[in-house]
């Protein structure tokens, strides 16, 4: 099927097929051709330009653009969407002064959520899950990573993965998984932590790996969850069985995991709200990408990823919404960006690029998706008529998507 979009406004993300992220001062370029047409063939842009060179060509759809801007849907590296139930009630004690540690200390947080979980059937986990991503792909998501991790156990996390694995089949989206056995400790293994990594390693690994139910290795590699060297022991092993590392570091403490992560080749370390001037000096020699959560900052009321100190660094970043029950219930990338703007001085440029070629680079997929370039897929955000780009994070509250293709499909 062809689909021919005429009189865009502004096509943004205008970018050759080998520029794969962008670091430092290039994060406030956005390249853009006005007054520009775009046209699909199947689930590939096929060809785009200025509207005085659109071909005469017949379409099976043509859309009139007029007054609005198109540019590449969201790439979402970091969710937890694939989870049973919600924590409302958490939400309720953090707002009568309970903090998330004292939460998670009482069984609350993680331990909350796998409780569910495993209570919970793998047809219902689906269902919950498949309303979670058809309402982030109406809010411009078009390529997004979903994490195990609330099942804590053998069948829990072959439960999520396999619900992962059945919505990567069901929907028109790219769909990374990720394991993130590691994202604490069971109550039986509290005191008992080499006998839990070792049975992430001996028992879910080589499961994971027949039924291909994986490709990245996670940690929540923090204070009173993963050290650092329970971390290398577990990236190592899930690099072994070729599953590429994705690290949760900084979150609460830095101690040591940035180091950690570069070593092991991690593809991205996600969270960043507390950085120290070595976790910088690390990164600038690696080819990890730095991933900010601004939700997680915003829900929790913790720091946000200090992006100012990252970019002028002249390192890259990336935006994710850690959609998750306990830390961030929202999968909305469009708040996301917004957030990024308002709270961490990021400026629009950066934010989208941050939000569509870097979170693509951070999920390994940005040869295909985060760009506006011939041959990738045909996933695109029109908006609806805007007087410039900067109107998606000024009017943060409003719903300014007025059309999502995802793969070549309109998306109702």
């Amino acid at each position: 099927m062809k689909i021919l979009i005429i009189n865009i406004k502004e096509l943004l993300q205008v970018r050759k097929n080998d520029i794969l992220k962008v670091s430092g001062a290039e994060m406030n370029v956005l390249p853009i051709i006005k007054n520009a047409y775009l046209l699909i063939e199947n689930d590939i842009i096929a060809d785009y330009g200025e509207m005085i060179n659109c071909p005469s060509l017949l379409a099976e759809l043509t859309i009139d653009a007029k007054d609005k801007m198109v540019l590449p849907t969201w790439c979402d590296s970091h969710t937890h969407i694939v989870y049973a139930g919600n924590r409302e009630q958490e939400f309720v004690d953090r707002i009568n002064g309970m903090s998330y540690e004292e939460i998670a200390n009482r069984g609350g947080g993680i331990l909350n959520s796998a409780k569910k979980l495993n209570e919970t059937s793998e047809g219902e986990l689906y269902n919950q899950s498949k309303n979670r991503l058809e309402e982030i792909m109406k809010l411009g998501t078009g390529a997004v990573e979903i994490k195990s991790g609330y099942g804590l156990s053998v069948e829990g996390e072959l439960k999520m993965l396999r619900v992962i694995k059945k919505l990567k089949s069901n929907y028109p989206i790219e769909i990374k998984a990720t394991f993130l056995g590691a994202h604490a400790f069971p109550k039986e293994y509290k005191e008992n932590h080499q006998g839990y990594i070792d049975l992430l390693i001996n028992d879910l690994l080589p499961s994971i790996t027949n039924e291909k139910l994986a490709d990245f290795i996670d940690v929540f590699c923090e204070s009173g969850y993963f050290s650092v060297s329970e971390t290398k022991q577990i990236t190592e092993a899930g690099n072994k069985f070729g599953l590429i590392s994705k690290i949760h570091v900084n979150q609460f403490n830095a101690i040591g995991g940035v180091k950690t992560a570069v070593e092991s080749k991690a593809l991205s370390v996600d969270h960043l709200e507390i950085m120290t001037t070595e976790d910088i000096e690390i990164l600038k020699n690696s080819d990890t990408m730095p991933v900010a959560l601004p939700s997680c900052s915003y829900f929790l009321g913790i720091p946000y990823t200090p992006a100012r100190e990252i970019i002028n660094a002249g390192l890259p970043l990336a935006l994710a919404t850690d959609f998750n029950p306990g830390s961030s219930p929202s999968g909305n990338m469009n708040f996301v960006v917004a957030t990024a703007c308002i709270k961490m001085k990021m400026t629009p440029e950066e934010a989208i690029n941050a939000a569509t070629i870097n979170g693509a680079y951070a999920m390994d997929i940005s040869k295909t998706h985060g760009s506006i370039s011939i041959g990738k897929k045909a996933n695109l955000i029109i908006t609806k008529p805007l007087n410039s780009i900067y109107e998606l994070p000024y009017a943060f509250g409003s719903n300014l998507i007025d059309t999502v293709i995802i793969e070549g499909k309109m998306i109702k």
